[in-house]
């Protein structure tokens, strides 16, 4: 149970430029080899550019609604599912953890936020060279959103953390991207986050976590 003991005993919080935590060491070292060993799609092979959108398309995409299917970036994001989950069974476990009762129930009270009927969405990402992500702020239904960052050979720099902004976009921090090292805050008004263009030397592989209010193959227990 890493992430409960990174949660209770490994977590910081800030309240500029909006409330946050960051979290250290919350996955175990099997789970961050199979992160590092995912192969996912690379859209510049297609003749796709990174436009400052997880979607590759404005942000007009689906899954900007809270729905699975829609935009290019739908063959480029590899969200882990209950038919893959073969192919990750220590992220499954994360995501397990994250179900608990204890584990939703903890992070409720963090986040101000009910967390009793939600659902668990795990996300394993590999940006190459050229993404940015410009500032945005959550739709509502992502209730919790968090970003483990995963950089075991540290190749590349601390740099390539997120960007969080102030309501007049002005960047106030960057989270460092270290290895199994992250962040986590609630949707809301001006939590303004995103990634200024940045050179990533060969790749730059995270893993995004949300509690969403929309079904997935992981609903929390009761």
């Amino acid at each position: 149970m890493e992430l409960f003991k990174s949660l209770k005993s490994r977590l910081e919080t800030y309240d500029d430029p909006f409330r946050h935590w960051a979290i250290n060491q919350p996955f175990t070292d099997a789970a961050i080899t199979e992160v590092c060993n995912a192969e996912i799609a690379n859209p510049i092979s297609d003749g796709l550019e990174y436009d400052g959108t997880r979607a590759i398309d404005g942000g007009t995409g689906k899954y900007r609604e809270g729905i699975k299917a829609g935009g290019k970036a739908d063959k480029y994001r590899c969200f882990v599912t209950k038919k893959n989950s073969s192919k990750f069974p220590e992220l499954t476990k994360f995501i397990n953890e994250l179900c608990s009762k204890n584990v939703h129930q903890y992070i409720s009270g963090l986040i101000k936020k009910d967390l009793s009927n939600a659902f668990v969405r795990l996300e394993v990402i590999c940006d190459r060279k050229g993404f940015w992500l410009k500032p945005h702020c959550d739709i509502k239904e992502k209730i919790l959103s968090s970003l483990i960052f995963i950089n075991p050979s540290n190749i590349e720099s601390e740099n390539l953390g997120t960007d969080l902004y102030d309501e007049k976009l002005n960047k106030v921090k960057t989270v460092p991207y270290k290895n199994n090292y992250g962040y986590f805050f609630t949707s809301g008004p001006n939590t303004w986050h995103g990634m200024e263009k940045k050179e990533i030397k060969q790749e730059r592989r995270c893993v995004q976590l949300n509690y969403v209010s929309f079904k997935t193959d992981w609903k929390v227990k009761e």
